[in-house]
């Protein structure tokens, strides 16, 4: 699948997640989610959630809470590669103040259209969601602090171009501190695509060790990735059986193999 078509067809997922929400739905992975979602699941806490509209949180599909993990303060801007509904920059313009901002990028008009709805109903200022993509981020470079980012970075077929971007628009010493599905060790290619599938709708999850490199290549330092959600097989199950694989067979290669991770790094102050 060419980088383009994998361009297309997460605007197309994000496109029906946010129509889901706007008609009175919930988003989800797919057809392949039933009942509670291990991946997007009891991610947020109700006293961070509960002044926000319904519909942020029931259009987030992200994998982690990086608000809740990467350090922001006061006067911070902070910028969100992959907004979608606005929760995570709605969080995160309450965690930096009227003196800071947060930002929001999102290639797909209907998130964003659902986004600034959003923070409308939210009445918060401090925020701007912009269209765009995260391998072309439209701001300058060095200026924001912090760069957040919810279970996106995954979906990209250019990390690289996305990981140099996000180095780029960050102010000498400003912090990366993303939400990611990362695997641990290598498995077998049909079996990766169709847990890939699962995991993030079109995710393509670097391995660890590849994620660390690529930061470092990026120019970044002061690496971490810390586990915050380990899945496991059974998490799966439904949708590997349906795509007629022996879960049995197969679960010794995937248990515990796929992860949701808080991905450290910083921009050194001299460059």
């Amino acid at each position: 699948m060419s980088t383009q078509d994998i361009r297309t067809l997460v605007k197309e997922k994000y496109g029906q997640a946010a129509v889901q929400v706007t008609t009175g739905g919930r988003a989800s992975c797919g057809s392949t989610c039933s009942g509670k979602d291990p991946i997007t699941s009891d991610l947020y806490q109700p006293e961070e959630t509960g002044a926000l509209p319904l519909e942020a949180l029931a259009a987030s599909l992200g994998c982690g809470n990086p608000t809740a993990l990467a350090q922001l303060n006061p006067g911070e801007i902070v910028l969100d590669l992959g907004s979608g509904g606005g929760i995570d920059v709605l969080l995160s313009a309450k965690r930096v103040g009227p003196t800071g901002k947060a930002y929001g990028l999102d290639m797909t008009e209907e998130m964003l259209a659902l986004a600034r709805e959003n923070q409308r109903k939210a009445g918060v200022e401090n925020v701007e969601f912009l269209h765009g993509e995260i391998e072309q981020i439209p701001l300058p470079a060095n200026s924001v602090d912090v760069v957040i980012s919810n279970c996106v970075i995954n979906l990209s077929a250019e990390k690289d171009r996305v990981l140099r971007e996000a180095f780029r628009v960050l102010k000498p010493g400003g912090r990366f501190a993303v939400s990611d599905v990362v695997m641990r060790g290598e498995m077998p290619a049909a079996i990766r695509r169709d847990v890939e599938l699962w995991i993030g709708c079109v995710a393509g999850a670097l391995e660890e060790q590849e994620y660390r490199t690529k930061l470092t290549q990026a120019g970044f330092t002061e690496i971490a990735v810390e586990p915050t959600r380990i899945y496991r097989v059974e998490d799966a199950r439904e949708m590997l059986s349906a795509s007629g694989i022996d879960v049995d067979a197969i679960a010794p290669q995937v248990d515990g193999k796929f992860m949701s991770a808080f991905v450290r790094a910083r921009k050194p102050l001299r460059v």
